[in-house]
């Protein structure tokens, strides 16, 4: 969604869809294959609808497997998927003469959950995909292919005061409306029974909901849906034109809001005490800003959301901070603590008797006027959609308020949302997070055999990792390839040359804008040298200095306060990639192994200093890591070869196997092992320590 010209006069217009089917793409398709083009089509266009929002339906016709005879399937999103990204073997599958007859066991609206239960009894073929809540809005409508989606041009009709006066204007009584009802079988019954007494409608709107319209083909109901949507954007567009949104702005945006959440982002991390540690996500997009910096910005925002899709991902309300008051480390910590225990007062006025324990009570969604909007949760992708649901959330209101007043979810129907028993259910079924979740890395080197496979072997523990170096071509193919593998919201990267302090400090502060702050960092960006000294330069030794004691010097140093802020959440991390040479003497090495050693022994200093905080600094020395390591890929190989009189090819990788007591070959691997141990909690009580990983070597043992 694009800002107007200037958007600190005139509300952000609504993007307004259309059609994207393709008849030569769906000519070939099966009907199930129709039902998923459909779907994918209208769940990845987030002017049609959210992330994981909206269920799509048809009902087929298909081969019993048990009786030979053709029976109506009804075809329906499974519970938790997310109709723009999924497959086929996303969707449940149900008899529909079984799902039509569960009507006898139904009493009431007392039953709602009762009824959920036996929807696995309706499995058509074996089918393991759980049948969402949902799944009786679509049964129990006598029509092939039915759509429910919750955009926010729709969402804003639906949680506004002025909501079903414009339903009628907009289309004349075609489209329906239904108050408000929770999802569930009640709400089904509720739809079939008003769709049979208006026999005209050809949709029905439900407020606070969404929309749920159907048509006799797979095309003729993606075109429905997408008109809709259509129709209210306009018709809100219509409205919005030529005026302010949310009262006109208060606050501008801050010219500084970059670096202003660089450094807020870690200090309200820090507060945010509970079981894991956050990850965090900001926002300054043109929604975001023109909320936070508008008059009604107080008063909306304490009403929280409307539609069941945001509220579930972004708490009953946010948190508001007074950007005057940033730098104030008790006032941040107050206001968390306030809202905590406002937020523990909403549990208990609305628990019921069999309501689950309550959850984690910081707050998700951090708004401040001039900044913009900060999302917190124990993941990197939750945080980051529930920014983007909150973003969603905010064009609801202004499209509500522009016909009538935002209304919000009640309070206590909020709360039997939120704390639901089929919540619960599915927040027990998921696995338990990998260690490293909400954890974050920076890892510099990143690029090279060593930092890579370290930041893979983090990511794949669930961190999110900074890659940090100087070869930007580099640096961006690892990053792309950890994107493909991991998923892109657990990495980034910056090119940054570690003997530069601001750009060191640039990284560190982009790491704390993408995802919070620091947890682990670890230093590993290099260089190697090789000369007799008197021919070793100057320059060459400086150089190795600069790289190898300085370098890692900043890194540590631009990473403690971040980390002090993580004492009360378990502690944090340095590892320094040291070397064989910082702890036995080498040959022809005199600058790159002195200089290794002075990091080796810096290392050891900041172990006293961190400790108070929690920080624990460990090293790890490889020796021989020639597979996969681009330092080895230049002058160091050899001229280490020279050193040892043999030949650069295989015969010096078969001289430090060899030389090594146990005749093996170091792998970048291998360090990365060593790494995630000092890294994570299996090392909880372990610092100052060196590990080396050579292979063995007794000149290096330490004493």
């Amino acid at each position: 969604m694009n800002a107007p010209t200037n958007a600190a006069d005139f509300a952000i217009p609504f993007a307004v869809p259309t059609s994207r089917w393709d008849d030569s793409a769906a000519a070939s398709m099966s009907p199930a294959e129709l039902l998923l083009y459909r779907s994918n089509l209208l769940g990845s266009d987030l002017t049609v609808t959210n992330f994981g929002g909206g269920n799509t339906s048809a009902k087929i016709m298909e081969t019993d497997p048990l009786t030979g005879e053709q029976v109506e399937v009804l075809w329906v999103k499974g519970s938790g998927g997310d109709i723009g990204s999924m497959k086929l073997d996303g969707f449940a599958t149900l008899y529909q003469d079984k799902l039509l007859s569960l009507e006898k066991h139904y009493g009431g609206e007392q039953d709602d959950d009762k009824m959920v239960g036996y929807l696995p009894h309706c499995t058509f073929n074996l089918n393991s995909r759980a049948a969402s809540i949902d799944t009786p809005l679509h049964s129990l409508l006598p029509f092939a292919h039915v759509d429910h989606v919750h955009p926010d041009a729709i969402i804003a009709l639906a949680a506004s005061s002025g909501g079903e006066a414009a339903t009628k204007e907009i289309w004349g009584g075609k489209i329906g409306w239904l108050g408000w009802k929770r999802p569930g079988y009640t709400l089904g019954v509720q739809l079939r029974d008003y769709v049979k007494a208006n026999p005209g409608v050809e949709g029905v709107m439900l407020a606070g909901h969404g929309i749920i319209c159907w048509a006799d083909t797979a095309k003729g109901c993606y075109e429905h849906t997408v008109q809709l949507i259509a129709d209210a954007a306009s018709y809100l567009n219509a409205k919005l034109a030529g005026k302010p949104a949310f009262g006109g702005r208060k606050v501008a945006p801050n010219p500084d809001r970059a670096a202003i959440a660089a450094d807020l982002m870690p200090r309200l991390r820090g507060f945010m005490t509970g079981a894991r540690s956050k990850l965090g996500h900001f926002s300054d997009d043109a929604e975001a800003l023109e909320f936070v910096g508008s008059v009604d910005f107080e008063r909306l925002a304490a009403l929280g959301t409307s539609c069941p899709d945001h509220f579930l991902r972004t708490k009953i309300a946010p948190l508001t901070l007074d950007p005057a008051r940033l730098q104030d480390d008790a006032y941040l910590a107050e206001k968390i603590e306030d809202y905590r225990k406002l937020y523990g007062a909403y549990y208990e006025r609305c628990k019921r008797g069999n309501s689950p324990a309550m959850r984690d009570s910081n707050p998700v969604v951090v708004l401040v006027p001039g900044i913009g909007r900060f999302t917190f949760a124990t993941d990197k992708t939750t945080a980051r959609l529930a920014g983007e649901f909150y973003g969603n959330a905010i064009n609801v209101m202004r499209g509500s308020e522009a016909i009538g007043d935002y209304i919000a979810l009640d309070e206590q129907e909020a709360f039997d949302i939120e704390y639901w028993l089929l919540e619960e259910a599915k927040l027990q079924r998921m696995p338990k997070p990998k260690p490293l979740v909400g954890k974050i890395a920076l890892v510099t080197g990143g690029a090279g055999g060593i930092g890579a496979a370290t930041a893979a072997r983090l990511m794949a523990d669930g961190a999110c990792v900074m890659l940090a170096d100087r070869d930007a071509a580099a640096v961006e193919e690892v990053r792309a390839g950890f994107a493909r593998q991991f998923g892109k919201d657990v990495v980034r990267a910056a090119v940054v040359d570690v003997t530069d302090e601001a750009q060191v400090q640039s990284a560190f502060d982009a790491c704390a804008r993408e995802f919070g702050g620091l947890d682990i960092l670890v230093a590993n960006a290099g260089i190697a040298s090789s000369a007799p000294i008197e021919e070793t330069t100057v320059a060459l030794w400086r150089k190795n200095y600069d790289v190898l004691a300085e370098g890692y010097f900043l890194t540590a140093r631009a990473a403690f306060p971040m980390m002090k802020r993580m004492k009360e959440q378990g502690g944090t991390s340095i590892v320094f990639i040291g070397s064989k040479n910082g702890v036995a003497a080498a040959t022809n090495a005199s600058a790159y192994a002195s200089a290794k050693a002075a990091a080796n022994h810096l290392a050891r200093c900041l172990a006293l200093e961190g400790a108070p905080s929690g920080i624990r600094v460990n090293v790890v020395n490889p020796d021989a890591v020639i597979k996969g390591s681009k330092i080895w890929d230049g002058d160091w190989r050899k001229e280490r070869a020279g050193a040892h009189g043999i030949d650069s090819g295989k015969e010096l990788e078969e001289h430090y196997r060899q030389r090594s007591m146990l005749k093996r070959d170091v792998l970048p691997s291998d360090i990365a092992e060593a790494v995630y141990f000092l890294a994570s909690d299996m090392s909880a009580k372990s610092t100052g320590n060196m590990i080396n990983v050579d292979a063995g070597n007794a000149q290096a043992f330490t004493r």
